[in-house]
């Protein structure tokens, strides 16, 4: 996990967003926390911190975790990815973040960072799902504003787009 620096505080190393972030934290300190506070990433957002909203969501060595409920000691030694780790400085958006803004799936933001981060581990894990696989896939998940039928055409969309296409047999 990390090496004791002071009676409560334990050094913590991990790779966020490509990036090896290092700080002596307390042992008890929340990923979610830890990722706003010493890496300052505030597209991690904190609405619950109770797992209820996923809007705290980031990929943990590829697969979507909601950090509110992790410690960062439990993250040490491991990668993670925020939203801001998906495109570089200068680059287009992600496919699904790009499918997002396309079919108007935000109103305040606030959930967006969460439902892209399930998006793409729901994708990872199936990238051609149906629209109930993908209710199902994004149900940990909540938005105040919308309907949530601009985010599964998004997730559809994302799906779609990065799905490879197939050659044809002739």
């Amino acid at each position: 996990m990390g090496e004791t620096i002071a009676t409560d505080r334990v050094a913590v190393s991990m790779t966020v967003n490509g990036q090896v972030t290092e700080a002596g934290v307390e042992a008890r300190l929340l990923l979610a926390h830890f990722l706003r506070e010493e890496a300052g990433l505030a597209g991690v957002r904190i609405g619950c911190d109770t797992t209820s909203c996923g809007a705290c969501a980031v990929l943990l060595d590829g697969g979507a975790v909601k950090s509110c409920t992790l410690f960062a000691v439990q993250a040490a030694g491991r990668t993670v990815t925020t939203i801001e780790g998906l495109t570089g400085h200068g680059q287009d958006l992600h496919p699904v973040q790009a499918a997002f803004r396309e079919e108007h799936a935000l109103q305040c933001g606030f959930c967006t960072s969460g439902f892209v981060m399930a998006t793409l581990e729901l994708l990872g894990n199936n990238p051609d799902p149906t629209e109930h696989e993908v209710r199902e896939g994004l149900s940990g998940n909540l938005c105040r504003c919308t309907g949530y039928t601009n985010i599964v055409s998004a997730a559809l969309r994302a799906a779609r787009t990065m799905r490879p296409i197939k050659e044809d047999p002739e």
